[in-house]
This record gives C-alpha cells, sequence and structure tokens, in this order.
C-alpha cells in the first residue's frame, strides 16, 4: 500500500508562487495515476489536476488552467504542483492522490490512496 506526504504549503501573496510535492513510499509513482485536489474552507473538496502513469498526459481544472503545473518525477518517486499566480481563492487544504485505475481521473471517489495535505493560504 502506497503511502503519500505532502510538503511545501505555506502562506503566499497574491501573485506569489508555491511548489508542493508529494512523496511516494511503499509503492512506485510509475504505477499510478495521480492528481491533486483541494479543500477551501467550508467548501466541498474540489479537484485541481491530474496526471497520467507516464506523466505525459496532464488535466487540470478550468480555475487553475494556465496558473498550476503537474508533474512527476517517477525516478524520485514523488509529484509536483507548480503553483503560479495565486490568488486568494486558492487558499485551502491540497492533497495529493493515486488511483488504482488505469487512467488518471478528476473524480475523488476513483482515488484510493491519499496524503494528509497541506496548507496553501494566500493573503497580503
Amino acid at each position: 500500500q502506497v503511502q503519500l506526504v505532502e510538503s511545501g504549503g505555506g502562506l503566499v501573496q497574491p501573485g506569489g508562487s508555491l511548489r508542493l510535492s508529494c512523496a511516494a513510499s511503499g509503492g512506485s509513482l510509475s504505477t499510478y495515476p495521480m492528481g491533486w485536489f483541494r479543500r477551501a474552507p467550508e467548501k466541498d473538496r474540489e479537484f485541481v489536476a491530474s496526471i497520467s502513469r507516464t506523466g505525459f498526459s496532464t488535466s487540470y481544472a478550468e480555475s487553475v488552467k494556465g496558473r498550476f503545473t503537474i508533474s512527476k518525477d517517477n525516478a524520485k518517486n514523488t509529484m509536483y504542483l507548480q503553483m503560479n499566480s495565486l490568488k486568494s481563492d486558492d487558499t485551502a487544504v491540497y492533497y495529493c492522490a493515486a488511483t488504482t485505475s488505469s487512467v488518471r481521473s478528476s473524480s475523488a471517489p476513483t482515488y484510493a490512496y491519499w496524503g494528509q495535505g497541506t496548507q496553501v493560504a494566500v493573503s497580503s
């Protein structure tokens, strides 16, 4: 069973950047399509981005398209989320997840493994 640990969250001003990391143990990320989700205060969890097992195929929520970039380094067993031009609406706890499905997905229930989350706060 794979374990996922996120890092890289913090407080940043609007317009700033952060890079989140998701380190895996107990399994190889090359086996799993992966995703990033977030939960803002008093809101439901929402899809942010997903990436295929090879890393060659990606998908983004409309709200982050053009600002966020998902990537993975299978050799380092780590996935990343580069977040640029951050807005206050991006404030949330960000979670990485791995699915046992053969393809990436924007649907949270398809993901079997989850990290504990990392807090991102965008504020001046």
